[in-house]
């Protein structure tokens, strides 16, 4: 039997125009888990087959969806092995992350998946080629993926992300992130269609809309190592007007949006691909009550606080 394990993760600024070369900004959410146990069938039987079963939050459509890219990843993984056939291998995932709402429910459990394989056939595995392999089935979920959800999943600290490089980010303030899922699952595919219709559509709309996501995510990222939440608050929500205005956001997430920002928030801001899934929020500790309580009030189902005191912000 071998064991793997990855978290959530949440997009602060650069969805989208990640995909166009830009940069992005990520946060690990550490108490959102995936686990997953790889180890050979009890029976023996079905030759070189894969039986996969999840557990916990997950939708039967996740399962459907997670399983054909885990197909093709396992494919690739043994690939990578000079593994041929064998006996069947039975995977369980164990999620806690809610699927459908930008916080990297397949990226999470393809990278579990990985590692529990790289346990159970006792391989070493580089943190670039466990990317590789994630790339594999987000690339089969989402078609054009950036790569910042197969990176950011297995991240100890907020990342700086941009065209497959990853720099961890030096956070110089105390401040929480407060993320409220809004009950309704997004769509990436769908969001990233609608977007390059509207590029198309509108000749220098694409350049614009990359041009200022990136310096958003520049001025985001010098806010947050230089202790300036107040600008990091007014970037997030600055950014949410972006994708609100390229039609990606939805009235349940503008609710929650200026909920969190009535309640006291610095700045909030729909993440991930966009029409449903969660906000974030950024707030000072003594405000975190306030704010929670609000977003559950404007039709939040649950929420998680991510404190960035307490993640791995050392960088240089």
């Amino acid at each position: 039997m071998g064991t793997g394990r990855a978290h959530a993760k949440a997009i602060l600024l650069g969805e989208h125009a990640v995909v166009y070369g830009a940069a992005a900004l990520a946060l690990p959410i550490p108490q959102l888990t995936v686990t997953a146990s790889a180890g050979w069938a009890a029976d023996g039987d079905g030759q070189g087959e894969l039986s996969y079963t999840m557990t916990g939050t997950a939708s039967r459509a996740l399962v459907t969806q997670a399983s054909d890219g885990l197909r093709r990843l396992i494919a690739e993984f043994k690939a990578r092995l000079g593994v041929a056939g064998g006996p069947r291998l039975d995977v369980l995932l164990d999620s806690s992350v809610p699927h459908g709402r930008g916080l990297g429910s397949s990226a999470a459990s393809s990278r579990a998946t990985v590692l529990a394989l790289a346990d159970l056939f006792g391989h070493a595995l580089s943190e670039d080629a466990a990317f590789e392999l994630v790339q594999t089935a987000e690339n089969m979920a989402h078609g054009r993926a950036s790569g910042v959800d197969a990176r950011a999943v297995g991240a100890t600290a907020p990342l700086w992300f941009k065209a497959g490089r990853v720099e961890p980010l030096r956070v110089g303030l105390d401040a929480l992130f407060i993320v409220a899922d809004s009950g309704t699952a997004g769509s990436t595919k769908e969001a990233v269609g609608l977007l390059r219709e509207g590029f198309e559509a509108h000749p220098g709309a694409r350049e614009r809309f990359v041009g200022r996501a990136s310096d958003l995510v520049r001025d985001a990222r010098s806010a947050l190592s230089e202790g300036r939440p107040e600008d990091l608050g007014a970037r997030l929500t600055e950014y949410h007007d972006l994708m609100r205005g390229a039609g990606l956001s939805t009235n349940r997430i503008d609710a929650l949006v200026e909920a969190a920002l009535w309640a006291g928030a610095l700045g909030a801001k729909i993440t991930g691909g966009g029409l449903g899934g969660c906000v974030i929020a950024l707030a000072r500790p003594e405000r975190a009550r306030q704010v929670t309580r609000q977003l559950h009030e404007a039709g939040a189902v649950q929420t998680w606080v991510v404190s960035l005191k307490g993640l791995d912000n050392h960088a240089p």
